[in-house]
């Protein structure tokens, strides 16, 4: 890993925690200017109420050697996101690089209740979150992106295509309809940036080790493993870091096109890119979510990491 993405830049929205703060950091760490968006930044906090902020996300960028800038933004806002754009137009002038990781929706979800259920705000709100910002997001910010060939937009997602075909039993309506839209999205987006000469996809990690899934199991990233005894199959988790390197080749890779319209996941770029985790290993989540953990077989990563 180099500095292939000097003089690039990036925005990566939503990138106050989890997928998106890795994929933040990574960007930065070979060369991108990061700008973080998110709506946690100082005292101010977003539903999701977690201490991490943008700010905290651009301090990861600046240790790992990178540089960024944290600007807070709703992206249900309208008005917010067309303030971003022209802010990165007059500093830059371009985007290089946009990965679109919105969300903060997860207090709505209701796992396993039926939608007349659980209350139309939580369910709308997810929607809206999923959906609505990501769309608003594309409105204001691809105009930037389209000012070179060679842009690369990145919609993040929760599930594989071919995972979310069908319903995800366990989880809810909204948050299905949210995760589901992304690949539908990258896929217009794929034909409207075509002539462009512009990239679009939908990524996905894998059982992802965020800073609230490890707080969830009362764990830290250097034990993570004390994790097994209460869920086994946490066994194909991975960190924020493999995603992030996995976007960060993408970002990097010059026959990057080849993916446009599809939906991408950690595991599956990692095989093509020869990336590895920070333990050294290389998690392919998804294979072991269909083969082994939806199957009702016992826990075993030994052939999946």
């Amino acid at each position: 890993m180099g500095n292939e993405l000097a003089g690039k830049v990036a925005v990566v929205a939503g990138g106050t925690r989890g997928a998106s703060r890795g994929i933040a950091i990574e960007l930065g760490r070979r060369g991108a200017f990061v700008y973080v968006t998110g709506r946690t930044s100082g005292q101010e906090r977003s539903e999701v109420d977690r201490p991490e902020t943008i700010e905290g996300t651009v301090g990861k960028i600046a240790d790992a050697g990178g540089e960024g800038a944290a600007v807070r933004v709703d992206h249900l806002d309208s008005a917010q996101v067309a303030a971003l754009a022209e802010r990165i137009d007059r500093e830059h002038g371009r985007i290089d690089i946009l990965v679109d990781g919105i969300w903060g929706g997860d207090e709505y979800i209701g796992w396993g209740k039926p939608v007349w259920e659980l209350p139309l705000d939580g369910t709308l709100r997810m929607i809206r979150l999923g959906i609505d910002a990501h769309v608003i997001t594309s409105h204001h910010l691809l105009p930037l992106v389209i000012r070179r060939p060679g842009g690369l937009v990145v919609e993040m997602t929760d599930g594989t295509a071919e995972y979310n075909a069908k319903f995800r039993v366990g989880t809810s309506l909204g948050f299905y309809v949210a995760k589901a839209a992304a690949h539908h999205v990258a896929l217009a987006e794929a034909h409207e940036l075509r002539e462009h000469g512009c990239t679009a996809v939908a990524m996905t990690p894998g059982w992802l080790r965020s800073e609230a899934m490890l707080e969830h199991y009362g764990v830290t990233e250097e034990n993570w493993r004390d994790a097994l005894v209460r869920e086994p199959h946490f066994c194909i988790s991975e960190s924020p870091v493999f995603v992030g390197r996995a976007v960060a080749e993408l970002a990097a890779d010059p026959d990057r096109h080849r993916f446009t319209g599809q939906t991408l996941n950690s595991g599956q770029l990692a095989k093509i890119y020869d990336v590895d985790d920070v333990d050294g290993s290389r998690p392919d989540a998804w294979r072991y979510i269909d083969e082994v953990q939806d199957p009702g077989k016992a826990a075993d990563a030994t052939s999946y990491r």
